[in-house]
């Protein structure tokens, strides 16, 4: 009689070694999309050494919950590191008795439930394939320097006292693995389920700052010059967020010389591949230039940007203005911002590759004046 086959022999866990290292190792089966016969890979699910201790490696680490509890480990194997690294820390509630630990709770239970209301918790878990674990890992990572204002390496240590949405302690060793496994794709996949969530013709904000920064390993902040001309290095950060529900949809760091008017075209790449297709951006007058200006109008995008007055346009048409009084003939006051303001169509043609000129048919410039502002500048020029 042929051997009977063991149901659980692609989840059994087993030495195997290679080029000197021993790993705790599986052999589930696949087929050949070439052939179509039937193989067999190994999956090294971490390490063991001469005293049968069980290290975990990535494979390991990255396994949703399901995955690490059909593994079956030999009896006489050593698996304390297992269960430090899967995590056994009691969760946050009044302390009763001896065995209970007391938490601060409230504020993480507040980002909790922005979380759950935002659909951000959803998303993270359809993008790393229903694995609380890690979600549970980044959500606490992205409450921590929120609510600490700390750095990572004290993440552990916070842990103790307060409840996090992670069960295991995050040592630096674990955030790093962590932050190592989350790829591109990751991050793509992630802003693609955020684009779902936006309307059509969303308005967005963009608005950036710039952060001193004491450290020199990453690229940005070595090339990052301070505008402030201090000794430190410095990143500017970039956030594109919703007008309507101020959910933010895009996050980037350049470096700190890279002005907001260059940094404008990669942001709308970044957008374009995550499928952010018909976004209004809203762009204060650091992004004002001609270039991007004619970026907008040859793509045919929806934009609403703040210019500068010593742009070409602007200042002619402000020119056309005259001499007046009190205010502009023509303009119109707004009562609830209490501003005088008029709309001007502008006919703006660009030359696109070749020949090809495209006009601009919907672009228009609008003029704000503040009278009261106006005249105590008038009051100090007396002065």
């Amino acid at each position: 009689m042929p051997k009977p086959v063991d149901p659980n022999a692609q989840y059994r866990v087993k030495p195997h070694i290679t080029k000197g290292y021993t790993y705790a190792s599986t052999q589930p089966p696949y087929v050949d999309p070439n052939t179509g016969k039937k193989k067999y890979k190994y999956i090294h699910w971490g390490t063991v050494d001469e005293n049968l201790l069980f290290v975990p490696g990535s494979a390991f680490y990255m396994a949703s919950p399901k995955e690490r509890v059909r593994l079956i480990f030999p009896e006489d194997w050593d698996m304390r590191e297992a269960e430090k690294l899967m995590g056994l820390r009691k969760p946050g509630r009044p302390a009763y008795d001896g065995d209970c630990q007391n938490r601060l709770y409230g504020d993480i239970w507040l980002l909790e439930q922005v979380a759950m209301k935002t659909g951000i918790r959803q998303d993270l878990e359809a993008v790393f394939d229903e694995n609380r674990e890690i979600v549970d890992d980044i959500l606490t990572l992205a409450m921590f320097p929120y609510l600490t204002k700390f750095t990572y390496s004290r993440v552990a240590r916070w842990q103790q006292v307060a409840a996090s949405p992670s069960s295991r302690l995050l040592t630096p060793p674990e955030i790093t693995r962590l932050t190592q496994s989350i790829t591109e794709q990751h991050r793509m996949n992630f802003l693609m389920l955020r684009a779902a969530r936006l309307g059509k013709d969303e308005l967005c904000a963009v608005d950036s700052t710039s952060r001193s920064a004491y450290g020199n390993s990453l690229a940005d902040i070595r090339w990052g010059r301070n505008r402030e001309r201090l000794a430190l290095a410095q990143t500017t950060e970039v956030v594109v967020y919703t007008l309507s529900s101020h959910m933010p949809v895009y996050y980037r760091t350049f470096p700190g010389n890279m002005p907001d008017s260059r940094s404008l075209g990669v942001i709308l790449a970044d957008l374009e591949h995550a499928g952010f297709k018909d976004l209004i951006l809203v762009t204060d007058r650091g992004y004002d230039t001609l270039r991007n200006l004619e970026k907008y109008i040859l793509q045919g995008k929806s934009m609403v940007m703040a210019t500068k007055t010593g742009q070409k346009e602007v200042a002619k048409t402000i020119r056309g203005l005259g001499e007046f009084g009190a205010i502009p003939e023509g303009m119109t006051v707004d009562p609830d911002a209490k501003i005088y303001y008029k709309q001007y169509d502008i006919d703006y043609m660009v030359e696109s590759t070749g020949q090809s000129v495209k006009v601009s048919d919907r672009l228009r410039l609008n003029l704000y004046f503040d009278p009261i502002r106006r005249g105590l500048e008038l009051m100090e020029l007396d002065i």
